[in-house]
């Protein structure tokens, strides 16, 4: 099937130009860049660049929230095509480490993310499958993910009149780590029913039946996962291993012996004390692997399943693109480069640091080195065909980018917002007057601090002056975060003070104002990129103005001023060549609390209601829409606390 964009809008602003030009550049620049400005709809470019070019595509953001974000969004562009969702599956991660000051052993301990780990299987077998393929992925994507090639080799297709016991089709899915649970099916699990045999995929969704007749396949059918119907006769399905780590019994034999060789070579190496116990944990895993197939850390042995030298990269995600066999070609989107990018480069020392010690004090073999990250310059082997993507792109994509293309102006005509700089001296009775002036014309505020401590300060400030603050920084619960920032939205309260405000995701079109406290202080906060980024979150509102408070005017305030000048000369002469009058961007907003309550069928009971809303969230989870998750989720409360209150008096039941 082919990629096809589906969209209310049409390329409008810098959008036709660049499309253009990043489909020109894809066969001519292994390397390109998109600048674009906050607000001009470079997923929309993305998207449309993608349908031109009908290959499959990986979009790599630098964290999980923006992942998420950019999934939906793909999704629905390419409701007909497959968009799939890879991230790390860790709910909570505790790495193996040992401490040598303090003989101090942790042992690895891990809450895997099932939904998560669904999503990561579907992208491979996507992958393996078809050509229209989107996967939007975190940089976990660059850790070993199984060799391609065993998990291509591992798929089997079955077809209606194929000749096959039911006995030999078990035993090939246990092959494929499927596990038999007759009580309840479970994403990669199979049960029985007589002669028909019903198997939930890894990745979840449908059931398949396959129904035997002899050593014949009779019929295949979908059910569907709830209510076991059947949903569609297929004359032939195919099946995916269960897990992208799969080794055919041959390659773990020849693991096995890989590993004793390694242990018997690198004993000598060790004083006694630590080659009794690496003896000892190894020889354990051997055992487990043989009689289980597996072992608690089996993906510090991965390269002895591999089949790789010392120092090799470990397979991962970018190979199943390369591996596609539908298409020789993939697109590689790097989301926000400018922080991706140095995210990417550093992964690897972080991993060999821990690993080191683990090692040198007979913990693990020393091809638990392999187990890791790729390296940059391995990773940069997959840049043939890559779009950075980013406002403030660094110094980076300016070295290998073939071309820039700049997406400066914006389909609603929208400008950058005036820049002043202001004395430091008077600046909280100065900020507070602009508040006030903000408030009155409906907008929300943004103000920035280098630390925790002044932002919750300047927050309860701001309260005990009458204007309705929050603070918002690393330790507030991401879900809360969530919840904050919607409640800032729909005007619960009006100034949001923080930290590192880039980092939340705040495309906010109802911000008419943003001041940045302690601007001249150069570092990571109040350096050129942030302070773009920073100005940036004011692009969507026509009545936006940012302020910076400073004495000095660094290198950074400079070039930041001189760049938002530019991009505001570009935007204000395109707007009057083409008669445009820029207007704010409108963003739906979840339904609040009360909205909610007002919709609500007053016929059902509570109990009803809740099992209705219970279901809704799970859905919306389900279709990481976490922002309407917790909406739901405090109705949830709500209806059990109004229940725990309720005075109506219970009807008393009367026994003989």
């Amino acid at each position: 099937m082919k990629f096809k964009l589906i969209s209310d809008f049409s390329p409008a602003g810098d959008q036709p130009k660049a499309i253009a030009s990043l489909v020109d550049g894809f066969s001519r620049y292994p390397c390109q860049t998109l600048l674009g400005v906050t607000g001009s709809g470079k997923t929309y470019t993305i998207a449309s660049v993608i349908e031109k070019l009908q290959i499959p595509t990986l979009v790599l953001a630098h964290n999980k929230t923006l992942a998420a974000q950019l999934y939906t969004e793909f999704k629905n562009f390419f409701p007909e095509n497959k968009v799939c969702y890879f991230v790390s599956y860790y709910d909570y991660y505790q790495p193996e480490s040992y401490l040598p000051q303090t003989d101090t052993y942790i042992e690895k301990d891990t809450q895997i993310n099932e939904k998560i780990e669904q999503l990561r299987i579907e992208a491979a077998a996507a992958l393996m499958s078809r050509k229209d393929v989107i996967v939007v992925a975190s940089v976990s994507c660059i850790y070993g993910f199984g060799d391609p090639l065993n998990f291509q080799q591992a798929m089997v297709t079955l077809r209606i009149g194929q000749t096959l016991s039911r006995r030999k089709f078990m035993e090939t899915l246990v092959e494929l780590l499927y596990a038999r649970n007759d009580m309840a099916l479970m994403p990669a699990t199979f049960r029985v029913r007589g002669d028909a045999v019903d198997v939930v995929p890894g990745f979840g969704g449908d059931i398949y039946r396959f129904e035997f007749f002899g050593d014949t396949i009779e019929s295949i059918h979908t059910l569907h996962p709830l209510t076991f119907d059947p949903t569609e006769t297929l004359q032939e399905a195919v099946l995916f291993p269960a897990k992208p780590f799969i080794a055919p019994e041959e390659k773990k034999k020849r693991a096995i012996e890989s590993i004793k060789e390694e242990l018997k070579h690198h004993l000598p190496t060790l004083c006694p004390l630590e080659a009794h116990r690496l003896e000892q944990r190894t020889n354990y895993d051997i055992e487990m692997i043989e009689q289980l197939g597996s072992c608690k850390g089996i993906e510090n042995y991965s390269r002895h399943f591999d089949g790789r030298k010392a120092g090799e990269p470990p397979f991962c995600l970018l190979d199943f693109f390369k591996k596609n066999p539908f298409s020789k070609e993939f697109l590689l989107c790097i989301d926000e480069s400018h922080a991706t990018i140095p995210q990417i480069r550093g992964m690897y020392f972080g991993d060999q640091s821990r690993k080191k010690n683990l090692i040198d004090f007979g913990f693990r073999l020393p091809s638990a080195f392999d187990n890791r990250p790729l390296k940059f310059h391995e990773f940069e082997k997959y840049l043939s065909h890559a779009i950075c993507i980013s406002a403030t792109p660094g110094e980076y994509e300016a070295l290998k980018s073939g071309q820039v293309v700049e997406q400066i102006v914006r389909p609603t005509g929208l400008v950058d917002p005036d820049v002043v700089v202001r004395p430091i001296k008077g600046h909280i009775e100065d900020v507070k007057k602009e508040i006030l002036a903000s408030i009155k014309r409906g907008d929300r505020i943004l103000i920035t601090t280098l630390t925790k401590r002044s932002a919750e300060e300047l927050a309860e400030y701001f309260v005990e002056h009458d204007v309705k603050a929050r603070y918002l920084h690393s330790e507030i619960d991401t879900l809360e975060r969530t919840k904050v920032i919607q409640e800032f939205r729909r005007g619960v309260f009006d100034v949001l003070v923080g930290i590192n405000l880039l980092r939340e995701g705040l495309d906010i079109p109802e911000v008419g104002l943003v001041a940045i406290f302690d601007a001249d202080k150069e570092g990571f906060l109040r350096n050129t990129t942030s302070l773009i980024q920073t100005i940036g979150r004011a692009a969507r509102n026509v009545h936006a103005k940012v302020i910076l408070y400073a004495d000095v005017m660094t290198d950074s305030i400079k070039r930041a001023s001189e760049e938002t000048d530019r991009r505001h000369t570009i935007q204000t002469a395109y707007n009057k060549k083409h008669k445009i009058t820029p207007q704010s961007i409108k963003k739906a907003l979840a339904p609040s609390e009360k909205d909610a309550w007002k919709k609500s069928d007053a016929a059902k009971t509570t109990r009803q209601l809740r099992v209705q809303l219970e279901e809704e969230m799970r859905v919306c989870v389900e279709n990481l829409d976490f922002e309407q998750a917790i909406t739901l989720r405090d109705k949830i409360k709500e209806l059990k606390k109004a229940r725990r209150l309720d005075p109506k008096p219970r009807k008393q039941k009367h026994f003989p």
